[in-house]
């Protein structure tokens, strides 16, 4: 769990709190502070640069990639694979998996305590390969959840 101090981050940044709310529950704003939060928080390093296709290192050397649940869910396949004019490609995909540890999901809609979860790849090839993931692995956060409780 990253729990922050909502108050003490509006004082910081001279902004109102639901400002710092909007902020914090953007994944695309919030995605560089979460890394370098769970990299503080789990002993990790960071990738060597932004381009690289994972987002931390752990002591032994394994890759994890850090991805925000949000309001309209999450995605596992690689971001260059998301947005206006990007498309979904299996095989990148896979390789992307091959590559990795697992997955480490933080929840960022309960912000200010945002609870985390690391799932490893197998989880994740188990479900793309029994189709549970929706089309270009993006699913719902209804669904990420369940997917989450169900590995417990």
């Amino acid at each position: 769990m990253l729990t922050w101090d909502a108050g003490e981050l509006s004082s910081a940044l001279k902004i109102d709190l639901s400002s710092v709310r909007e902020y914090f529950t953007d994944g695309r704003r919030v995605a560089f502070i979460i890394e370098r939060r769970l990299k503080t928080e789990l002993g990790f390093r960071l990738a060597p640069s932004e381009g690289a296709a994972f987002d931390l290192v752990d002591g032994q050397g394994d890759k994890w990639e850090a991805r925000n649940l949000t309001s309209s869910g999450v995605y596992f396949c690689p971001s260059y694979m998301v947005g206006s004019g990007r498309s979904f490609d299996e095989p990148g995909f896979l390789r992307k998996l091959k590559q990795l540890k697992g997955y480490i999901l933080t929840d960022i809609e309960e912000f200010p305590n945002v609870p985390c979860w690391m799932i490893p790849k197998e989880a994740v090839e188990r479900w793309y390969g029994t189709g549970r993931l929706g089309a270009g692995t993006k699913i719902s956060r209804e669904k990420a959840l369940n997917l989450i409780e169900a590995l417990a």
